[in-house]
C-alpha cells in the first residue's frame, strides 16, 4: 500500500509539473523549472515504486492461489477499504474545488481544468480497481486484470517518455541552467559597472578594473568554460555585456533571471523590463546608463 500511494501521489504532481511548465501562470513570478520542480523526484518514484507495487501484487495474488484464506486477512480487507475511502474523498474533494472556483467567478484556465480532470481519472480508476478487487471481480476474469495491469504499467512508461518531450532530457535542463546562471552573472557585472560609475563617474575601461577595489567582490565568469565574459565600453555611458548560449530563451514564461528592474521616482511603481531574452550561441546585450536613475554617489 505504501508503493501504491506513494507512486500514485508522484504520477499526478508530475503530471502537475508538466501541465505547469506547458500552461506557464502569467502571474506567477517564478515559473515552473523543469527538473527542479520535483519532476526528477517524482520520475524517479513511478519508475522505481510503480513496477514494485506491481510485483508485489502478483506475489500476493500468488500466494492468495494457493491458500484461498489470505484474500480475506484482516489488513488486506481494511488496505481495500481504505483505498476506496480515500478515493472517493479524493474525487469528491475534486469536484467542491471545481464548483468553488466556478462559483467564486475566477477564471477557469486550461491548466486547472486539465489538473481537475486528472485527479478525477486517477482517483476513478483507483476506486473501480479495487472496488472490483474486492467484490472479486479479477479473480474471475483474470486476463482482464492482466490487461488493465499491463495498460497501466503503459501508461506510467509513457508518461515518463513524455516527459523528455514536454520539459526536455535531463541534459537539456542542465545546460539551461547554464544559461540561466550566465544571465544572473551578466546582471551581477551590470550592477557592478553602475556601481563603478556611480563612485567614479566613469566607466571601466576593462572588467579588471572592477577587482581593483575593495567594493567589489570576485568576478564571475562563465560556469561552461570558465572563461570571463565579454565587457566592451562604448560611446558615453554605453557598454555592452557578452556571454555565449546554449539555447534560446522561453519567450512564453519570465523568470527572476531575465528580468530588469529600472528604479523610478519616489512614490511611483518601478518598471520591469524584460531585456535579458536571448538566442543560442554569442548574444551582447547592449546597456546604456541613465545618470538621472543612477546619479554619482557623493
Amino acid at each position: 500500500m505504501v508503493s501504491f500511494y506513494w507512486s500514485v501521489i508522484a504520477y499526478i504532481f508530475l503530471v502537475f509539473n508538466y501541465i505547469d511548465y506547458t500552461f506557464p501562470n502569467a502571474l506567477a513570478y517564478y515559473p515552473a523549472d523543469p527538473y527542479q520542480s520535483g519532476i526528477s523526484y517524482q520520475m524517479a518514484s513511478v519508475i522505481v515504486l510503480f513496477p514494485l507495487y506491481l510485483l508485489l501484487m502478483w506475489l500476493i495474488r500468488k500466494d492468495i492461489i494457493l491458500d484461498a484464506s489470505r484474500k480475506e486477512i484482516w489488513v488486506r480487507r481494511w488496505g481495500l477499504i481504505l483505498t476506496l475511502f480515500v478515493a472517493g474523498i479524493a474525487i469528491a474533494a475534486d469536484f467542491i474545488t471545481l464548483l468553488t472556483t466556478f462559483l467564486n467567478g475566477e477564471a477557469l484556465t486550461t491548466a486547472f481544468l486539465l489538473k481537475v480532470l486528472v485527479v478525477f481519472l486517477v482517483a476513478a480508476g483507483v476506486f473501480m480497481h479495487f472496488i472490483s478487487d474486492l467484490r472479486g471481480y479479477w479473480d474471475v476474469f483474470p486476463l482482464r486484470r492482466r490487461s488493465v495491469s499491463i495498460g497501466v504499467a503503459v501508461l506510467a512508461l509513457a508518461t515518463i517518455v513524455a516527459g523528455f518531450f514536454i520539459v526536455g532530457t535531463p541534459a537539456d535542463a542542465r545546460l539551461a541552467r547554464f544559461d540561466a546562471q550566465k544571465v544572473n552573472d551578466l546582471q551581477n557585472i551590470q550592477s557592478q559597472v553602475i556601481g563603478y560609475y556611480q563612485a567614479k563617474q566613469k566607466l571601466p575601461g576593462v572588467l579588471a578594473d572592477l577587482t581593483r577595489s575593495l567594493s567589489y567582490g570576485p568576478l564571475p565568469t562563465d560556469p561552461q568554460t570558465e572563461e570571463s565574459y565579454i565587457y566592451q565600453p562604448g560611446e558615453g555611458l554605453s557598454f555592452k555585456l557578452c556571454a555565449t548560449f546554449n539555447a534560446e530563451s522561453r519567450t512564453d514564461q519570465t523568470s527572476p533571471g531575465t528580468r530588469a528592474i529600472v528604479p523610478t521616482p519616489v512614490g511611483e511603481k518601478s518598471i520591469v523590463l524584460d531585456n535579458w531574452k536571448h538566442g543560442a550561441g554569442q548574444v551582447c546585450f547592449d546597456r546604456i546608463i541613465d545618470p538621472s536613475f543612477y546619479p554619482p554617489l557623493k
